[in-house]
């Protein structure tokens, strides 16, 4: 681990060391990933032991939301690494004849990653695992607020790692400010909005290039499916992407679910079933169900069930053991809208049913709110799916299931608007740390003459031929066998 003491000497050394070309190399990307694979393997009781004393996490949840999907990511990225790295050959225009043209992948340089408590390892290392195939260095901040993770990891880079390249720098909000202060060339950060937005700010003073990785409240739609199954596997996958992810304290965790109202009250019996069938009649017995990361979080969620407007709705759950951080799975059915519950994101085992006279007013609820990171829609409907796709908004859009999109290296992870800017995972992770440029390269040997002035009609319609890619008609202005009928301005 670094101190920030010594921060100011540190920077300028990784930068002398970005300078020297190590990072850039093939060989030095592979090697890194490789340790940051043994890493994983080997510290992985570490790594359980850490979740389980920050977040109470069961060592199965731990295995399958981050290490399991780290080690997926590392070795998607060394399968593909030399793709991503090869260079891209660009077509030209024949005006630019004997000309040739290739885009080329080369790392920012020197940025800092800012994760969040939530995902302690990995909300850190999928951004590293990007920064690394990209060629830069780095500085990694992980949460003060998952303090047991974030010794893991400090002690765990520095030695598994290329100290040289890749420092950890643990901390709180002091530790954040100050390294905003400094000139990076790209910051990334995971985290609420409210912190989002003070990233932004600090970025600005550098013209840095930020990801906003944020959040919000993200809304299930459940269409009153006619199929039993359909109906028990929709809320079977519902009641895991809530309850079963970090308790809920996950930036794609499902917010809210918006269903018919002559469907509510089944759709809350199901859900009851589905909870105790996962989690037992005592979920805080069965260590199923992830703990509440501090005391001010649960005194949030408290706040949000003794709402006087919220309490008479809650129609499952609702205890909380404040000597262990523990609340359990609770369901609320119609609080009214303009209660916190529903303004805030709520990130927590508190679910909300917002009842609707049609499962088609759910896009005019969803588009009335700022803009979600994931939006997830159970349904056969296929006209439905359609206007969910073309009507709303939102960082991504899954049907049918939740919180499966984290895992797909294959595809873009981010949000939008107030949820976030940019995104990573697979390629995104390697394009969101690069710079692609653009390289051309031109032949001595010919030119067409009519590039240079003086200026004159006839080049003038020379010129609409050429970037109109009608190459017969510059021939035939050339042969003076057409004329461009193009009103010309003097």
């Amino acid at each position: 681990m670094e101190s920030v003491r010594d921060l100011e000497r540190d920077l300028e050394d990784m930068k002398e060391y970005y300078s020297s070309g190590i990072t850039k190399q093939v060989s030095w990307r592979k090697s890194q990933l490789e340790k940051l694979l043994i890493l994983l393997k080997e510290k992985r009781v570490d790594i359980f032991k850490a979740l389980k004393q920050d977040l109470g996490k069961h060592h199965v949840e731990a295995f399958r939301d981050e290490i399991g999907t780290l080690i997926k990511s590392v070795n998607y990225a060394l399968e593909n690494l030399k793709g991503w790295m090869s260079s891209k050959t660009a077509k030209l225009p024949i005006i630019a004849i004997l000309s040739s043209a290739e885009v080329v992948a080369e790392p920012l340089g020197l940025v800092l990653i800012m994760s969040s408590w939530n995902f302690p390892f990995g909300l850190s290392l999928e951004p590293v695992i990007g920064a690394i195939a990209a060629g830069n260095t780095m500085v990694l901040k992980p949460s003060e607020l998952a303090p047991a993770s974030s010794a893991v990891l400090a002690d765990a880079i520095s030695t598994y790692l290329d100290n040289k390249a890749i420092k950890v720098i643990e901390g709180g909000p002091c530790v954040g400010q100050q390294l905003l202060h400094h000139k990076w060339d790209k910051i990334f950060f995971t985290g609420s909005s409210r912190v989002g937005r003070q990233v932004m700010s600090a970025a600005v003073k550098h013209l840095t290039p930020v990801t906003l990785e944020l959040g919000g409240k993200c809304p299930a739609v459940l269409d009153s499916l006619t199929s039993s199954w359909d109906r028990e596997v929709a809320i079977n996958r519902i009641i895991v992407s809530k309850y079963g992810a970090c308790a809920g304290q996950a930036c794609i965790a499902i917010d809210y679910v918006l269903v018919e109202e002559q469907f509510t009250s089944t759709v809350v019996n199901l859900m009851k079933a589905s909870i105790k069938k996962m989690f037992g009649e005592k979920p805080r017995e069965t260590n199923s169900v992830a703990r509440i990361i501090n005391k001010q979080s649960l005194s949030k969620l408290k706040n949000f069930l003794s709402d006087p407007m919220v309490k008479d709705t809650i129609v499952y759950g609702g205890s909380v053991d404040e000597d262990n951080l523990f609340m359990e799975p609770t369901i609320v059915v119609d609080p009214p809208l303009e209660a916190e519950i529903m303004t805030e994101e709520i990130f927590g085992p508190i679910l909300p049913i917002i009842s609707l006279k049609k499962i088609e007013d759910s896009i005019n609820f969803i588009n009335a709110r700022p803009k979600a990171l994931s939006i997830y829609v159970f349904t056969k409907n296929e006209a439905l799916k359609s206007r969910m796709l073309s009507e709303t908004s939102s960082g991504s859009l899954i049907f049918n299931d939740a919180v499966i999109q984290y895992a797909a290296d294959s595809l873009p992870f981010g949000g939008v608007g107030e949820s976030g800017i940019g995104h990573y995972h697979g390629k995104f992770s390697f394009d969101a740390f690069s710079h692609y440029k653009a390289v051309a390269r031109r032949s001595f040997l010919t030119d067409f003459w009519f590039r240079f002035p003086p200026w004159n009609d006839y080049k003038l319609q020379l010129f609409e031929n050429a970037y109109n890619f009608d190459y017969l008609g510059m021939l035939l202005v050339i042969l003076g066998l057409k004329r461009n009928t193009t009103q010309v301005y003097q």
